[in-house]
């Protein structure tokens, strides 16, 4: 008998706007840009990204595109995501 192993997505996994925030700012602080650029449409998936496109004032399909491992969003779509996710970018000192 084999079983069937189903792949991991982390979006299925974060239920509220605290665990979202606490993801992000984690891969924030730890990760490389495309990678935070990767957890925001991680993050948009689990709050659902048609709420989150209309709320950044995007079109589901731009949103998709914009945070696909491929895409390369500009400055002005990651602020207006993270502002639909109810969060805000804000400088911090390194260390």
């Amino acid at each position: 008998m084999t079983a069937a192993i189903s792949a991991f997505d982390i979006a299925q996994h974060l239920h509220g706007d605290e665990e979202i925030q606490t993801f992000l700012t984690l891969c924030a602080l730890q990760g490389s840009a495309a990678e935070f650029v990767h957890a925001l449409g991680t993050a948009a998936r689990a709050k659902g990204m048609t709420q989150v496109a209309q709320d950044a004032g995007l079109t589901r399909a731009s949103l998709y595109k914009a945070l696909h491992e491929n895409g390369n969003p500009e400055f002005e779509t990651i602020f207006r995501v993270c502002q639909a996710l109810g969060l805000r970018l804000v400088p911090q000192p390194v260390g």
